[in-house]
């Protein structure tokens, strides 16, 4: 599906190249399968951004996917938080990335949604399917949390969700969602790095001297955040993201067949 190496690029941190391939991602936006509807409204965010001021994108761009993490683009960020699952998560999402040919910088994130795109993008279009069924309730929520915000970039994951081919109520999620509360401001942001406090020493040195704690820096934080392994989805329990948690409990059991290799 090269609709998705369209999608990737868009979700993507926004830079001059973007302005660069205006005409491919045009071409292949038109040329793909999605509906007309979907066409129509990916077209007009490329036409939207590319028109407007860069730096103007880079500044929306930040605050909707650097803040909080409620919309965050690494997609166990929704439902293993902090946790050690994480880890194991990193290394088959990265033997998977390895299988299918694709290498990835030390500093990149499997999990990542505009990597992880890519990677679909290459799997042909059976697989691809199976792979965007797989994290459709993450990518069902991201895009409620954005129509919330009235953000465009609700089109790119609608146009996901409709390739993916799912039966999920967008409608249902949105009722859900009307009274959660922001987390990119700045209370909500200084609570989490409250509730994040990063300990150096022992339980027993830390009862004799609870000052000695310190918060994680950016990269610290960043550097923890490891990649979705859609493996280990069923039967685990999920703590960061409730409702993401919940969408997942109900998506595992109505779960499709394995797509074929190679499709």
């Amino acid at each position: 599906m090269k609709i998705l190496q369209v999608l990737s690029l868009l979700l993507d941190y926004p830079t001059e190249l973007l302005s660069d391939s205006r005409d491919e991602l045009i071409h292949l936006t038109q040329d793909s399968s999605l509906s007309a509807k979907a066409k129509e409204a990916v077209l007009a965010f490329i036409n939207t951004r590319l028109d407007g001021d860069l730096m103007d994108w880079q500044v929306d761009y930040d605050g909707l996917f650097e803040r909080g993490r409620s919309l965050s683009l690494l997609l166990f960020e929704h439902l293993h938080g902090e946790s050690r699952d994480r880890g194991q998560a990193m290394v088959n999402l990265q033997n998977q990335y390895k299988e299918a040919g694709l290498e990835i910088g030390l500093k990149e994130l499997p999990d990542y949604v505009p990597l992880y795109l890519e990677f679909l993008s290459t799997q042909g279009d059976d697989n691809a399917r199976f792979g965007l069924q797989e994290v459709a309730p993450i990518l069902a929520l991201l895009t409620a949390r954005l129509q919330k915000r009235q953000s465009d970039y609700s089109a790119l994951f609608l146009a996901m969700l409709e390739l993916s081919d799912t039966d999920i109520d967008l409608s249902d999620i949105v009722r859900q969602i009307a009274s959660e509360e922001r987390d990119d401001t700045p209370k909500a942001l200084d609570k989490v790095w409250e509730e994040e406090v990063v300990t150096f020493l022992g339980n027993d040195q830390q009862s004799a001297c609870s000052s000695s704690t310190s918060r994680p820096t950016e990269q610290q934080r960043k550097d923890q955040f490891i990649p979705l392994n859609t493996e280990l989805l069923n039967g685990q329990e999920f703590s960061t993201d409730t409702l993401a948690a919940e969408l997942f409990a109900h998506a595992v059991t109505k779960a499709p067949a394995t797509a074929t290799k190679g499709a």
